[in-house]
């Protein structure tokens, strides 16, 4: 936990982008304070590359929370019901950190920070039509467990829609998944963002669900030149290992731009890779002293 600068909230790792949670005590300033961007405020217009809770209330069963059905790299996540609104009864997941519970919103805003960015990107690929379906994201919502929560009462997660038939298709480390054209798709997308953001951006880590007329995307990672968007963020050298992998596909249009050679820096692992940082370490014993300790 660190105290924000500027809100003076005491906030976890991933509450910080790279950059500042670099600057040390006393300097960092959390996400939301640097973007002004909380993750609990409402999105004025919805993308329509975005897939949206459009409800309320979900039930998850507390045998759920105790046992979860899927974890990541620093999440776990658990599977309920919507129960109200237009998904009613339809299957929908919540994610929560595994440091624990969260009742501050912002734990959340890289999150929601890299969706938007991520939504942007995807819809200006759809317009192009290179393939014959759309690409959507699921979009979480930060919702909060109610007093018939028992001790999760009050508590913060990200709830959005359950995604069948899940597969991954590339990660933030360059590695992707080469069986079958979807996954040529994916890396097309990866490279497209790059190009289209003029090299700031590289949209990576998608997974998924494949339906009939779409696919949808959860949690994706967006690499930055600056580390913007947190712990999965790889920076320039993820972008480096992302091309260093990549080898244009037909879906790839000859005119993307792309780094010049490329260097892989990270193993290319299916898992999503976390940067950590290293501590410093000092002499366990004086100097000139290695024969009177063991």
């Amino acid at each position: 936990m660190r105290e924000c600068a500027s809100c003076s909230r005491d906030l976890p790792r991933s509450s910080y982008t790279a950059n500042q949670y670099a600057k040390g005590e006393g300097i960092s300033r959390c996400a939301a304070c640097v973007h002004g961007h909380r993750s609990d405020t409402p999105r004025a217009t919805q993308s329509a590359s975005g897939r949206y809770n459009d409800s309320s209330r979900c039930i998850v069963p507390r045998d759920e929370l105790d046992y979860p059905f899927s974890e990541g790299s620093f999440r776990y996540v658990a599977k309920g019901r919507y129960a109200s609104g237009p998904r009613r009864g339809q299957a929908s997941v919540v994610k929560w950190f595994k440091t624990g519970v969260v009742f501050e919103s912002d734990y959340f805003t890289l999150d929601i920070k890299a969706v938007d960015k991520a939504l942007e990107i995807v819809d200006r690929f759809n317009d192009l039509n290179i393939i014959n379906k759309n690409i959507k994201i699921n979009v979480p919502a930060v919702w909060t467990f109610d007093d018939e929560a028992g001790e999760w009462a009050g508590t913060k997660t990200l709830c959005e829609p359950f995604i069948n038939n899940y597969i991954k298709f590339n990660s933030n480390s360059g590695w992707f998944n080469d069986a079958g054209s979807w996954g040529e798709v994916m890396q097309a997308l990866s490279h497209f963002s790059y190009h289209v953001s003029g090299g700031f951006f590289v949209l990576c880590d998608l997974q998924g669900g494949i339906y009939q007329d779409e696919i949808v995307l959860s949690d994706p990672v967006i690499l930055s030149r600056r580390r913007e968007y947190g712990v999965t963020d790889l920076g320039p050298a993820g972008i480096s290992s992302f091309f260093s992998q990549h080898e244009c596909n037909n879906y790839c249009r000859p005119n993307w731009t792309q780094p010049a050679n490329p260097e892989q820096y990270f193993e290319p692992l299916a898992g999503t890779t976390m940067i950590r940082r290293s501590v410093s370490t000092a002499l366990s014993r004086p100097n000139n002293t290695r024969g009177l300790y063991y």
